[in-house]
């Protein structure tokens, strides 16, 4: 099976719902419990302000340097709390929600953000630049992404399927940040015509739709399991070991880095 990671779970519990920003002073102890959250705060100025971070939360180098309170989804109450935050950002979906209103009953400001999408990262970054008196780097880095969402899409040259998980077969469809990224770096995602994040799916229908490529996050650089197993090699891309083989930490998550993700696809897919 495909390795667990962060993006698997935002896939499975991406929602948008929208959270108004908590009043009050600017946060000098933050806990941030979203990968993409930890490299905004880092990037506007504010990463000296984190107190806790998740596991996986592990751009900038520094940031690896904070303490880990573990989990996110959802977080560990008493981890969150013994490092007296005065603000903790969650990534706003079903098993946070709770957890936020735990934390605001034991007097912790909380807030709730969207990052789904690229186009949440502009959003994102202007609510914790408020939140931490860093409103024109905030400003600043939400224009950058900004620029990104402007540029014209390029003509698609290939196809491919992202598979999330082999066991049963689950795609990225157009809901995703993934979808977003083959958009603008000029590859057409077989299942674009999935209106949600991600679809389980029958592994004779990707055969049928043929993807010239198998995307897949692996930090390892190394094929999935699932690329020796008989029944996968009706794939015409995992017979031909077509893998695309994208880093987590910088594909599998929008953030400050997402031009660069881009850029970096679309040097994959120019081999």
């Amino acid at each position: 099976m495909l390795r667990r990671l962060p993006v698997a779970l935002l896939v499975l519990f991406a929602c948008h719902t929208t959270a108004r920003p908590p009043d009050g002073p600017p946060a000098r102890r933050i806990v941030s419990l979203l990968p993409s959250f930890t490299e905004i705060l880092f990037a506007i100025g504010a990463g000296d302000r984190v107190v806790g971070r998740t596991q996986w939360c592990d751009y900038p180098p520094a940031a690896v340097q904070v303490p880990s309170v573990g989990e996110a989804l959802p977080p560990n109450i008493e981890a969150v709390a013994a490092k007296k935050p005065d603000l903790v950002v969650l990534y706003n979906a079903g098993p946070n929600v709770t957890a936020a209103k735990q934390l605001e009953r034991i007097g912790i400001r909380t807030v709730l953000i969207d990052m789904n999408r690229l186009e949440d990262v502009a959003p994102a970054a202007r609510t914790l630049g408020r939140l931490t008196g860093f409103e024109p780097q905030a400003d600043s880095l939400a224009h950058a992404m900004d620029r990104i969402l402007d540029e014209p899409r390029p003509t698609p040259t290939t196809t491919l399927a992202f598979v999330v998980w082999d066991n049963p077969p689950i795609v990225i469809g157009r809901g995703s940040y993934l979808d977003e990224l083959a958009t603008h770096a000029g590859a057409s995602n077989v299942f674009h015509d999935v209106s949600a994040p991600s679809a389980q799916v029958s592994l004779e229908t990707i055969v049928a739709r043929d993807p010239a490529w198998i995307a897949v996050l692996s930090d390892s650089g190394t094929p999935p399991a699932f690329a020796k197993r008989r029944e996968w090699r009706a794939v015409r891309a995992v017979r031909e070991g077509h893998f695309l083989l994208l880093r987590g930490s910088l594909f599998g998550r929008p953030s400050p880095r997402s031009g660069e993700a881009i850029r970096q696809f679309r040097a994959l897919l120019a081999r």
